[in-house]
Order: structure tokens, then sequence, then C-alpha cells
């Protein structure tokens, strides 16, 4: 997939294989295709095989390459296969973007064990089961990007979000982690912390919740998908050979 002159980035990502989880919809579908569109071949990945085929289809109607991977992203073993899979078929894997999310926000006191669990093992330890899978592939070839979508929440906390927050705080810790242990053999690991952005799950809390929203953010404005898969474009790059064990938070100044 060329680049086009309207794109504000120009990064060739030709011959490297990307992942991005959580790929179907929002924030990973923009990333998946912004990768798309800098000539990586896409793995897309998420529970949902009708929405990952969108994102799939659409990368390949403008010239890329893609694959879709329906996978539940918190079992050990189902990952491995994902990735063994993606190996076999590409040879090998350059950029991972652990990106998938939920969810199932409640007051402490109301939450339930499975929502915590739920969020936690969605969000977080679908990093660390990605991360492990993929580490060894980096590592002989002495190159990769590891990319971690964490949350402002995972730095501010926020009320009614104690299993998100926690699970994206967790994410920030994981990736300084495993930045310092790998930085040797040129895998870079950086995390992005993206704010109120504007994506199905900000449009469902209606007009009135997003401007109160849009008051509390510096910008006034909320965020777009595009500019997170921006920040994952450059920090996926060769310009950010010396950037790891960073946390880029995008925001509109809200956490300034």
């Amino acid at each position: 997939m060329s680049n086009s002159n309207d794109r504000r980035l120009q990064v060739d990502l030709t011959d490297q294989v990307a992942i991005v989880t959580g790929a179907s919809r929002g924030i990973g579908k923009a990333i998946a295709l912004e990768l798309g569109r800098a000539g990586a071949k896409v793995a897309c990945i998420a529970r949902n095989e009708d929405k990952l085929k969108e994102t799939a289809d659409e990368i390949i109607s403008c010239g890329g390459t893609a694959a879709l991977f329906a996978c539940d992203v918190t079992n050990s073993e189902t990952v491995g296969q994902v990735m063994d899979a993606i190996v076999d078929q590409w040879e090998q894997i350059d950029v991972l973007v652990n990106n998938a999310g939920i969810t199932r926000d409640t007051l402490i006191p109301r939450m339930s064990d499975e929502e915590w669990d739920d969020v936690i093992a969605t969000n977080l330890r679908s990093v660390f089961l990605f991360t492990r899978a993929g580490i060894q592939t980096m590592m002989r070839k002495r190159y990769g990007r590891i990319i971690n979508i964490s949350s402002v929440s995972g730095i501010m906390g926020n009320p009614g979000q104690g299993n998100y927050s926690a699970s994206k705080a967790g994410i920030i810790g994981l990736t300084r982690t495993v930045a310092r242990e790998i930085a040797g053999r040129k895998v870079t690991v950086n995390a992005i912390c993206p704010g109120f952005i504007a994506t199905e799950m900000t449009d469902a809390l209606g007009p009135a919740v997003q401007d109160e929203v849009k008051k509390r953010v510096p910008a006034k404005r909320l965020g777009t998908a595009q500019e997170v898969a921006d920040a994952v474009l450059y920090l996926a790059s060769e310009s950010a050979a010396y950037v790891t064990g960073q946390v880029l938070t995008i925001d509109g100044g809200l956490t300034a």
C-alpha cells in the first residue's frame, strides 16, 4: 500500500509484519489501516470476525496486505496458536500493537468479581500473552517495535473505572519493565495513553456528556483515532529507534 500525498506522516514499513489486537473498531481499526497504508502486512486480531473482515478488506481494497485472526486474546493457548500462524504465513513479526480493551464500569462497592477479572484479563493479561509470544521472534531478528495502548485513566484514575484504570496502569508498568529487559536486542517497547478520543465508546456517552468532557479538556475537543494512529506510526518507524520505555500521552492537555 503506497503512501499518499495527503498523509501527515511519511513512514515506509514495506516488507514489515504488524500485528494489531482489537483491530475491529475504533482506535485499533485506525491503527491497522495506518500501518497498512505505510506498507506493512497487517494481522488484524479481535473476537468479532465480521468486524475484523471489514478492517482487513479496507486495507486490501487500498492495495495493502492483511489477514484476520479471530482470537480470544485472554487465552494463552489460542494466542500462541495465532502468533505461530502469523509467523508461518509471513515468517516474521516486526511491529506488535497491543490495543485490545474493554470496559465494565461501576463503582468499586458494586463491582463483581467477573467485572474485575474480565477487564484485567482483556486489557492487561492480553498484553503479557502477546508480548511473550512475539518477543522471541523479535529478539532473534534483533529488531522489533512493541506499542501498548494504555489510557490516561491509568495515570490519573477515573471514578467508576477501578478495573479499567488498574489494567491501564499495569500496562505502563509492564511496558517500562519489558523495555529495560530487551533494549539491548534493538526491540523498543512504548506505551500510548489516549485521553478522550472520538470512537464508538464516546459516541455512546451522548451529546450532553460529550460536551461536559470537552469542557474538561484544555484543547476543548475530543481527540481522533487517527491522531493516536499517527503516534503509533512514529513509534513503529526507524525514527523512533532510540525511544523505549516511554509513555506518550495524547489527551489535549487533560493531564498537563
